[in-house]
């Protein structure tokens, strides 16, 4: 089988409030560099839903006078179709490498034709992350790059504790210490803990980084040493 690279492309890059073109351009320019490299390289983009996702379930709390009466399953379902639009938008950028329609059921695809396959979130339980584990299992990737707002996973969050650190490494047990095993709409993890246990059980190898920064992400696809955590069976 050809080599597959599976990137789950968070939605806080590709519309952090509102698309960022800029990135979008440059991410594009990259990729399609890759894929001229070599004739046997294919890609797997799986979109989160950013902004937009935020948005509207932030809406329907809203309307809801809070969390309480707001669903999960009701809030999954928005974020969802965020991921939808977004998937819809940057398989459009990859035409004509990327002939199929965005993947909305990550085990039912039977093949992939094209240079780049597109996914966007599937049902309720879990983000995005999770069918990202999925497809990389399905189409024999070893690993999967998790690209996102942060440049990597850090021991507190540097939001508010000016004392977190970057961990380069980490082992899929310390990573569900601490994303724990519960999926929560709209929570801001390094990656999904359902995802987590998925690709632990997998024995998977997880790059998480920055993925505005293109120099390291073309680091990443190419094997070099580069900038994030690597999290793996050990």
């Amino acid at each position: 089988m050809a080599s597959v690279q599976v990137i789950s492309l968070g939605g806080s890059i590709i519309a952090p409030d509102k698309v960022d073109v800029s990135f979008l351009r440059s991410f594009r320019k990259a990729v399609l560099e890759y894929l001229e490299q070599d004739p046997e390289r294919r890609l797997i983009l799986v979109c989160g839903g950013g902004g937009p996702a935020r948005e509207y379930q932030g809406a329907y709390r809203a309307v809801l006078s809070g969390p309480a009466e707001a669903e999960a399953e009701a809030q999954d379902w928005l974020g969802i179709a965020a991921t939808r639009l977004n998937a819809e938008l940057v398989r459009f950028l990859f035409q004509p490498h990327c002939p199929q329609p965005v993947v909305l059921d990550p085990t039912a695809v039977p093949v992939f034709t094209g240079r780049v396959l597109v996914a966007g979130g599937w049902k309720p339980g879990f983000s995005s992350d999770y069918d990202a584990v999925l497809l990389a299992r399905r189409f024999q990737a070893d690993s999967l790059v998790n690209l996102s707002n942060v440049s990597a996973i850090y021991s507190a969050d540097p939001k508010t504790d000016p004392s977190a650190r970057p961990l380069p490494r980490l082992r899929w047990a310390e990573l569900s210490a601490m994303v724990g095993t519960t999926w929560v709409p709209g929570r801001n993890v390094p990656f999904d803990p359902v995802a987590t246990a998925e690709a632990a059980r997998a024995g998977l190898r997880l790059v998480v980084a920055a993925g505005r920064n293109i120099e390291n992400f073309k680091k990443i696809l190419a094997g070099q040493e580069f900038e994030g955590t690597v999290v793996g069976p050990a």
